[in-house]
């Protein structure tokens, strides 16, 4: 079934509206309706160069710049009514427009198509979701340095393979997500800089034959430069893929910072507990007490590096210039973005509220012949010994005590000579897990004193 009469906006052309089919599939103002910022900024920049370069007058230009004042007072005031029958939110204002004032609306669309106004606006707010990003791990950086120097001294197992490797510090561990979510920033601000052009002025693909002014709006919008290459500013859609790769890498880490609370938060390891504000219980087990914030963290990762690959797909065999398939880019960028900030802000809560449990830190730093690496570099340091050779020997010291019950520690000298005769009662020393973290005094290392000059560092760098 068609309309009775064609779309006003784009209908010239045709004698009948689309069917109600195409229109439901077609319309997009349920989801980019949120560009509405972007477009009337957009629009606002556009409407002023025209008239600096003499395209229109002076005074259709004010006629303009209040009608979209009054449309965004009244899209945030909650008394814009959105219409799916003008499809989108760029037809949404423009139709808004014409009925505040008039046919001088219709001036403002010119030297400018829906294809170079929608991919400036999605810039725009790509720009701004990755501004905020930047502040939200700010202040999960924040969170996690905090817990470092808190717990700068406190003894953990350092694990491989999830299984007990060398004794490092709790605060070190902290560090080195601080040092992951740094990345993720310098990630987002590189991709800032290849989304901080303006397509603006390209109209739908050719450029136009007005006088227009491009630097002129890419400077009012806040832009670096124009595009360079008209076809590619209404095609190109890698800056919105670059930004899912960046918030896909950073849920990725996000996700096994989750990981590790959800182990450590159960009762087998003890090593943390999280708030009752980040904590659920069970319908049936009294005693549960569920790490299900830290959890839906890690699940929405799944969905964020879904949106990076859905988007790959619709891309990746389109021609030059742009196709309808692009209106399919908001969607997983808008619930990227939004899962994303959700798992960011949560996180930043979570680390800030957990408290740690330095005790049962220790003793299972303390287990599991965590020092057998240091045994190994006393032998190769103190005796002279090949390190191939000391771990050897190391390795059977081990087999000893595991088949003893106990820990390298629990051994007797007589035990340790029985492996390497010149072995010494100097070698007990170094078999604490305080004297490993503290020995770790190479760049980047465990060493408390090297935690806490990165702490200050890293604080220097926020």
């Amino acid at each position: 079934m068609s309309q009775s009469k064609a779309n006003k906006l784009w209908g010239g052309r045709f004698a009948d509206g689309p069917a109600a089919l195409l229109e439901a599939i077609n319309a997009s103002i349920g989801f980019d309706q949120r560009l509405y910022p972007a477009d009337i900024a957009g629009s606002k920049a556009h409407a002023a160069m025209l008239a600096a370069q003499g395209i229109i007058s002076s005074e259709d230009e004010t006629a303009i710049q209040e009608g979209l004042d009054t449309i965004l007072q009244e899209i945030e005031s909650g008394r814009f009514v959105f219409s799916a029958a003008l499809e989108d939110i760029h037809m949404n204002v423009e139709a808004r427009l014409a009925e505040l004032i008039g046919p001088v609306a219709g001036r403002l669309h010119t030297a400018r198509s829906r294809n170079d106004q929608v991919a400036t606006d999605f810039r725009l707010w790509v720009r701004n979701a990755i501004d905020g990003f930047n502040e939200a791990l700010k202040e999960l950086q924040a969170a996690l340095l905090d817990q470092a120097e808190t717990h700068a001294d406190a003894i953990m197992p350092g694990f491989t393979h999830l299984q007990s490797a060398q004794p490092v510090t709790f605060g070190h561990h902290m560090l080195a997500y601080v040092a992951m979510f740094g990345r993720d920033r310098a990630r987002m601000r590189d991709a800032r800089a290849r989304v901080n052009e303006s397509p603006l002025g390209a109209a739908a693909l050719a450029g136009t034959s007005f006088p227009i002014d491009r630097k002129a709006t890419a400077l009012a919008l806040g832009f670096d430069r124009p595009m360079e290459n008209s076809v590619d500013a209404v095609s190109a859609r890698d800056f919105a893929l670059e930004f899912l790769a960046a918030c896909a890498i950073c849920a990725t880490h996000l996700s096994r910072l989750a990981e590790e609370i959800v182990i450590w938060s159960s009762v087998q390891f003890r090593f943390v507990s999280l708030s009752d504000s980040f904590s659920t219980g069970s319908s049936i087990m009294p005693q549960k007490r569920n790490p299900d914030a830290a959890e839906l963290v890690r699940a929405k990762t799944g969905r964020i590096v879904g949106a990076l690959t859905g988007l790959s797909i619709v891309m990746k065999g389109l021609p030059l210039a742009y196709s309808k398939d692009m209106q399919e880019d908001k969607e997983p960028v808008f619930d990227a973005a939004d899962s994303l900030s959700l798992c960011v802000q949560a996180m930043s809560r979570m680390i800030r509220e957990m408290t740690v449990h330095t005790d049962n830190l220790l003793a299972a730093a303390s287990a599991g012949h965590a020092t057998a690496t240091d045994l190994a570099d006393w032998l190769a340091r103190k005796l002279g010994m090949p390190f191939r050779d000391a771990h050897h020997v190391t390795g059977a010291l081990v087999k000893m005590a595991e088949d003893a019950g106990g820990d390298l520690a629990d051994l007797s000298l007589a035990q340790m000579r029985s492996i390497e005769p010149r072995m010494t009662e100097a070698v007990f020393d170094i078999l604490t897990v305080q004297y490993s973290v503290a020995s770790r005094t190479s760049f980047g290392g465990t060493a408390p004193k090297n935690v806490r000059a990165a702490i200050r560092a890293a604080r220097e760098k926020l």
